[in-house]
């Protein structure tokens, strides 16, 4: 049997009961009515200003801060560890905003 005759069905072993029924999911709902993308409550709220803070942080203050890193540090510090913090919550940050409860 090939995967486009099976009509998408994939086992779940923890959606049957001990009797071997069905049991009721939360994806029941959205299958029978899913919801478009464009009638979500998707806006460019506070959420999407902290992601431009952190992209203004991390493209345009962490190369400042390399460029006038005093030289006794070392490059170590300036070329590889400076930029990986801003980078690390920039990632942290985009995922959070992305994410809705």
């Amino acid at each position: 049997m090939s995967s486009s005759d099976d009509g998408g069905y994939v086992h779940d072993p923890t959606a049957f009961d001990d009797d071997g029924d069905r049991t009721e999911s939360a994806d029941e709902e959205w299958l029978e009515r899913p919801i478009h993308p464009e009638e979500a409550d998707r806006e460019f709220d506070w959420r999407g200003w902290v992601v431009v803070g952190m992209i203004v942080l991390t493209f345009i203050v962490a190369p400042i801060a390399i460029t006038f890193w005093p030289p006794g540090v070392g490059y170590y510090v300036a070329l590889i560890i400076l930029p990986l913090f801003p980078a690390f919550f920039l990632a942290v940050t985009a995922v959070w905003a992305t994410t809705r409860p």
